[in-house]
């Protein structure tokens, strides 16, 4: 009788993630989502999104992710947390209300929450998008309810972005940072704190521009 070992499976980096074309993530709602099987469907243009399959993700018609965009495990979308119209909108108009849209280039690193930032108006919650731009690089443990984000921004593990606060381009966030409500972070700042406080500037080659890698 052999005694040749049993092969031992190894899962390979890529089975972690599921990858979708740049489109809204609902165009995938009709093909399954599960963890045991890998998505992986043509585009022409080579606009991939890398979604984790340990994320958690709420409302896939309402989230936009622009291509070339990472989404590691762990990370919460949230969605189903959209303002929904007060006129009397369509079947179709409703599917169309984006709540988190995410540019091209872009890393939400592990543990991330993304959830739309919400205020109490006539006794009702109403929620408002999270805007996120190109090549924005958040890190791990971070909590984002900011209104926007521009272009080359990095955020730094374990930072809390307060409700509609703005993010200009060319920014730093150091890690732990705070960033109140409302807080508006003018263009190639770095900022530290908690609350948070502009310690500096982030020039051209300081500010580090997320890259997506072959995960």
């Amino acid at each position: 009788m052999s005694s040749r070992p049993a092969a031992v499976s190894r899962r390979s980096a890529k089975t972690e993630y599921i990858e979708t074309p740049r489109q809204h993530i609902e165009i995938q709602r009709s093909l399954p989502w599960t963890t045991e099987q890998l998505i992986k469907n043509s585009n022409s243009t080579g606009h991939w999104n890398k979604i984790s399959r340990r994320s958690h993700i709420e409302g896939k018609q309402n989230i936009m992710l622009g291509g070339k965009s990472v989404i590691m495990a762990g990370v919460c979308l949230r969605g189903d947390l959209y303002r929904k119209s007060e006129r009397g909108a369509t079947e179709g108009e409703k599917d169309a209300q984006t709540a988190i849209s995410v540019g091209r280039a872009s890393v939400i690193s592990t543990n991330c929450t993304l959830r739309p930032p919400m205020r109490i108006s006539r006794g009702q919650m109403t929620f408002y998008p999270i805007r996120i731009s190109d090549n924005v690089f958040i890190g791990p443990e971070s909590h984002i309810a900011a209104a926007a984000i521009s272009s080359h921004v990095h955020i730094g593990a374990r930072c809390v972005l307060q409700p509609f606060c703005v993010i200009k381009e060319q920014c730093k966030i150091l890690p732990g940072t705070v960033v109140p409500p409302h807080m508006i972070v003018p263009p190639g700042s770095v900022v530290a704190g908690r609350p948070a406080r502009i310690v500096g500037e982030a020039g051209t080659s300081t500010v580090l521009v997320a890259q997506v890698i072959d995960l």
